[in-house]
């Protein structure tokens, strides 16, 4: 099949993985950048130069927790000039009155605010930061102050599944426009805590249900998001809006990907922005072509109907649950691999003695 392929909508852009949370679920790799391995200011502002003549619409703003650089508000300002819509993804913990008024200045469009539970109990010790939930709560009433849309990112897993009610009475309350209920992913160091983390399949039906009612009491108010783990799924999600379609992401040393968590996938090879442009990358880039479009898929893959509705799923799940980044993502119920996911996330979702293990650089 040939594939048309079009400029991507949106550029991530993680401009270090240093962070003051310690999260377990980390999607970052388990071996994060340095500092001294980032991008130069200079050579951020050449790629949103890059970014904007490629047709790119939006830039998002990430890391680790992408407030530690001094340059942020430069980076904001430049992308504003070359009407990037831009977006930051923060922690919110090193945020205060003076900075966000200097992001606002500079042309900050959206902020996305994590939280790690509804309360100081459960957001510190998973997050492993004191004092972190408390400082959340006051930064999302200066962003409500200042009238800047707002989402909220509540990632949740075994150990604060249970306050779905309560993160969404919470969202209600800091003026949420819209949150983001996502079940862990298990890539980097969620891979790594995985059994440690899996929610029981009582536990996500709860979820569901509770997400189900708020969506119908919030219509019109709060858009709430809501992403299922993929272990107990039947179909797997169109992962990035498919491999190489509208999506790419550059880690904190230049490495341009399909997806934040390509990187876990052996064998591919990575390009950087300081040797290739950005429009080469994405239009020629050997990782990007791996599984671009439908030619790569096997069967069932190949001939289901959906092939380019999901687009075979994720790469880097195949990867992990079947050592081939090629194969037919175990969440489908199709793949014959799909047993041993279900097999996982019955076994791993057992209380288990063990503790999980706090991100570290």
């Amino acid at each position: 099949m040939t594939v048309s392929i079009e400029p991507p909508l949106a550029m991530l852009a993680e401009i270090t993985h240093r962070c003051p949370l310690r999260c377990p679920y980390c999607s970052n790799p388990l071996e994060l950048s340095k500092r001294s391995h980032e991008l130069s200011t200079k050579v951020w502002l050449n790629i949103l130069d890059e970014a904007s003549e490629l047709g790119i619409l939006q830039v998002h703003f990430s890391g680790g927790e992408p407030t530690v650089r001094d340059d942020l508000t430069v980076l904001i300002k430049h992308a504003e000039k070359k009407g990037l819509y831009s977006n930051l993804i923060t922690s919110g913990v090193l945020i205060d009155k003076s900075k966000l008024d200097s992001f606002i200045d500079s042309g900050l469009q959206h902020i996305q605010l994590s939280i790690q539970g509804a309360d100081s109990e459960v957001g510190d010790y998973i997050g492993g930061f004191p004092g972190g939930h408390q400082k959340k709560l006051e930064v999302a009433q200066l962003i409500h102050d200042v009238d800047l849309p707002l989402t909220l990112n509540a990632v949740v897993h075994r150990h604060n599944i249970g306050q779905i009610k309560k993160i969404i009475n919470l969202a209600e309350k800091l003026h949420a426009q819209r949150l983001e209920v996502a079940n862990v992913q298990y890539y980097g160091w969620g891979f790594f805590n995985r059994k440690n983390l899996l929610p029981t399949r009582e536990q996500l039906m709860e979820a569901t249900e509770e997400v189900n009612k708020a969506r119908d009491r919030l219509k019109g108010k709060l858009v709430i998001d809501y992403v299922v783990p993929d272990y107990y799924a039947r179909r797997p999600k169109a992962c990035m809006g498919g491999w190489g379609r509208r999506f790419l992401n550059i880690n904190p040393a230049g490495y341009v990907l399909p997806c934040h968590a390509a990187e876990t996938i052996p064998g591919l090879r990575f390009e950087r922005v300081t040797d290739k442009s950005l429009s080469e990358i994405w239009y020629h880039g050997s990782a990007f072509e791996a599984f671009r479009g439908t030619d790569w898929m096997p069967a069932p893959c190949s001939t289901c109907d959906r092939k380019e509705i999901d687009w075979g799923g994720c790469r880097c799940q195949a990867a992990a649950i079947t050592g081939r980044p090629d194969a037919t993502d175990p969440a489908c119920e199709l793949s014959p691999d799909h047993g041993s996911m279900n097999s996982i996330a019955q076994n791993e979702s057992k209380p288990s003695q063990e503790q999980f293990q706090y991100r570290r650089m």
